[in-house]
């Protein structure tokens, strides 16, 4: 199983939504910006890492808002776990993503989420989370 951390990173009432490019698994789908967690690694210091890897961003990672387990069909499970950021050092800068959008709750339904996220993001949308 492969374990899985991602940041739901908010601004003035806006969320981070990033599009992966045509060369990644699953292209042109949006996720939230997260990557896998490395062997003796913990949850929060895998995000921080992959957030300045990915963004370049010093974030300061706040609670866990959900955890979600997910099969996807023809094989392969993961374990993914969201965290809150409401802090970062840094001005956000596009490292590796197709296309980076601030997007209100509601915007996040027109996105193409991967499957593992589109319960979140009706959760986000409806204002249940965060």
């Amino acid at each position: 199983m492969k374990r899985v951390v991602a940041a739901l990173i908010v601004n003035d009432g806006r969320i981070l939504a990033c599009q992966r490019t045509r060369h990644q698994p699953m292209p042109l789908k949006w996720e939230f910006p997260g990557g896998k967690i490395e062997d003796g690694e913990q949850p929060r210091e895998a995000l921080r890492r992959e957030l300045e890897e990915e963004l370049g961003i010093e974030a300061t990672i706040g609670d866990e808002v959900v955890r979600i387990h997910h099969e996807y069909p023809g094989g392969g499970s993961i374990d993914l776990r969201f965290f809150e950021v409401r802090t970062f050092r840094g001005e956000i800068e596009n490292r590796i993503f197709r296309e980076i959008r601030w997007v209100g709750r509601k915007e996040l339904l027109d996105l193409d989420f991967l499957e593992a996220d589109r319960t979140l993001v009706r959760d986000l949308a409806a204002g249940k989370l965060i």
